[in-house]
């Protein structure tokens, strides 16, 4: 079975060479090539996740060695995979909400005319996301995670006619390169202590103590810099708002099952030295806190349906990296919400972009209402994934959003008490702007107005291609939750390799389940108190400091622009006066001295004989003084 991981890479690679390097021919079979390669990635995922379901729990890691990538005295890198419960569990996420989005795509992206590029594309970030879950070491993960941000720099960007778009797509390209250097960084400590980058041999040696907690601490916080730049966390977020300005399908490609996660998978397979480095491991802790509360806010100012859903992308990653920074009792309840979040996470995605299919590309929400009698399986399947991820009882968010808020608990002391709070604040927050979201789209009066060219919208359900996607994704985020809890499956299934540690917490599941649902309950009243009773306001109201601060994206971009940038103009300013006036000024000065000092030697190769004559004798004359001056003295 060993020989079908590479299987997994092959469909959705040449998908991607012959869409974007075939002839104008493919253009009418294009998207359906596409659709059907990720869909053969995904029947081998369930091949390669039926054999291990075989195995015993102890023998589910197969491995895959292509060849030596780069054999060099003692550099030695190799082209190798690994599939274990983890990396499998992300194969099955990706190819099956990939294949979904593929089919969605299909019918949202009809009418465009580069239509198979798209696709193109759509099979490249596959077979990245593909890669980098399935390396074996670490430098073929940095394969991988480029190659996911090349991907999502064409996407984002891919109607680059919008200057905006194209803002959008460098604006994510660089931020993430600020966290890829994190992860050059770590890579090259991890070879420098270890001689390896391999996972089988840096990860014991890290867990046996084969380097200093200093050296540690520093890998550590390199790989969450990293994980920061591609899951959007605090501080290299503000990439994420701006990305919906790619096709909807993008945004719910990168936001849900791929992109986005990767950070997160970074840190759970590299747990091991987060064990040796407890100060790095408090740092996830911190960073996943302060993002889950700072998307939160976010989510809850925003009017744009795909901007408020980032926000909560933001926000519901933050709750995966405070239970992967949690440790073993975290790390399979982060990967938990990691894939329940992929099914309803993808599948709002998906019910927004059916919205605006149907109401000629509006985003805003207070264009929107009573959508519910137009569009009534976008209603339903949105509805459904609006439940999950507020975490009503016994759907998927309620199992993996309750198990991190008892694990956050369970820190004890102090810090317990805080991260639980925390993470219940969060809940009360996403229940809040998930049901705003609801009422502003679906429910009360129309309110859409004809555009400046006198066209109003019809609203009307999607075509079948986009229904379907939607429908399945709904029916995942009802059930996951409760198949993955049911005999502790998931548990079971996960732990082999995340390790798994009972906390002792001061509450039990039962309290922290009724408090969940009591914030959450809070959340949603408050919400339909301030929207479902009253009418909405034809433009956003300036609200407070706090509410203008979140609609501006709690300032982030102003901090970036303050920080970074405007230093880096007085520096590039002050540096070009240098090179005008100092460097400039010396060649350009020394260039003069010469070149006058020329023009006047010059002079003297006039062509008259006597002045020769003349500047001989005068030398001559020196030549005899000076050297009866030297016999003299």
């Amino acid at each position: 079975m060993e020989s079908l991981i590479g299987l997994l890479l092959a469909p959705p690679l040449l998908g991607a060479a012959v869409l974007l390097l075939g002839g104008r021919r493919l253009d009418r079979v294009g998207h359906w090539i596409g659709t059907a390669l990720a869909a053969t990635s995904f029947a081998v995922a369930v091949v390669l996740f039926a054999d291990l379901l075989g195995r015993d729990a102890g023998d589910r890691t197969l491995t895959q060695h292509l060849y030596s990538w780069v054999p060099v005295g003692g550099f030695q890198a190799d082209i190798a995979f690994r599939l274990d419960q983890l990396s499998m569990t992300f194969v099955l996420l990706v190819t099956s909400v990939g294949t979904l989005i593929h089919l969605y795509s299909v019918g949202y992206m009809e009418h465009d005319e580069r239509r198979r590029r798209f696709f193109g594309y759509l099979n490249l970030f596959l077979a990245a996301m593909l890669l980098l879950v399935l390396a074996d070491n670490y430098l073929l993960l940095y394969v991988g995670w480029e190659g996911v941000g090349l991907a999502s720099f064409l996407l984002i960007g891919f109607w680059q006619h919008k200057p905006s778009a194209a803002t959008a797509a460098k604006k994510a390209f660089v931020v993430n390169r600020v966290g890829d250097i994190g992860l050059a960084i770590a890579i090259l400590v991890m070879f420098t202590t270890f001689g390896t980058f391999a996972f089988g041999e840096v990860l014991p040696a890290a867990a046996d103590g084969g380097a200093t907690e200093t050296t540690m601490t520093l890998i550590g916080l390199m790989l969450l810099l990293a994980a920061c730049g591609k899951s959007a966390q605090v501080p290299l977020q503000s990439w994420l708002g701006d990305a919906m300005e790619g096709p909807t399908p993008v945004s719910a490609l990168i936001h849900a099952a791929t992109m986005v996660t990767a950070g997160v998978y970074l840190i759970v397979r590299s747990g091991a030295i987060f064990e040796a480095a407890p100060d790095a491991q408090t740092a996830v802790i911190v960073v996943g806190a302060v993002t889950l509360i700072f998307g939160a806010i976010v989510g809850c100012a925003k009017d744009d349906i795909k901007k408020a859903l980032a926000g909560s992308t933001m926000s519901q990653i933050g709750y995966m990296m405070l239970a992967a920074g949690l440790g073993p009792i975290g790390f399979v309840f982060a990967i938990m919400h990691l894939v329940t979040h992929g099914f309803f996470k993808a599948g709002l995605f998906l019910g927004a972009g059916s919205v605006m299919h149907g109401m000629n590309d509006e985003v805003d929400m207070r264009r929107y209402g009573g959508l519910r009698r137009y569009m009534p399986i976008t209603f339903v399947t949105f509805g459904l994934g609006y439940l999950a991820i507020i975490g009503f009882p016994y759907l998927s968010g309620f199992f993996s959003k309750d198990e991190i808020i008892y694990a956050a608990f369970g820190r004890g002391g102090t810090q317990g008490w805080i991260l639980g709070g925390v993470t219940l604040l969060g809940a009360g927050l996403t229940a809040y702007y998930m049901t705003r979201i609801m009422i502003l789209t679906f429910f009360g009066e129309k309110r859409w107005q004809p555009d400046a060219a006198g066209h109003e919208p019809h609203p009307h359900e999607s075509p079948r291609t986009m229904t379907i996607p939607m429908i399945v994704l709904a029916v995942g985020s009802v059930s996951a939750g409760f198949l993955f809890n049911l005999n502790h499956a998931f548990v079971d299934w996960l732990s082999p390799v995340t390790g798994i540690a009972e906390g002792d917490s001061p509450v039990s599941h039962l309290t922290v389940s009724i408090a969940a649902t009591t914030v959450m309950l809070i959340g949603v009243a408050i919400a339909w108190w301030q929207y479902g009773r009253r009418p909405v306001p034809e433009h956003a109201p300036t609200g407070r400091w706090v509410t203008r601060a979140a609609r501006r994206d709690l300032l982030q971009d102003d901090f970036n622009h303050a920080a970074f940038v405007l230093p880096g103009n007085y520096l590039t300013r002050g540096l070009v006066y240098v090179d005008h006036k100092l460097v400039d000024g010396v060649v350009n000065g020394t260039a003069a001295a010469f070149g006058g000092l020329s023009g006047r030697l010059r002079r003297v190769q006039n062509g008259y004989a006597r002045s020769y004559a003349v500047s001989m004798f005068g030398g001559a004359a020196l030549l005899i003084a000076v050297t009866l001056l030297m016999r003299a003295v």
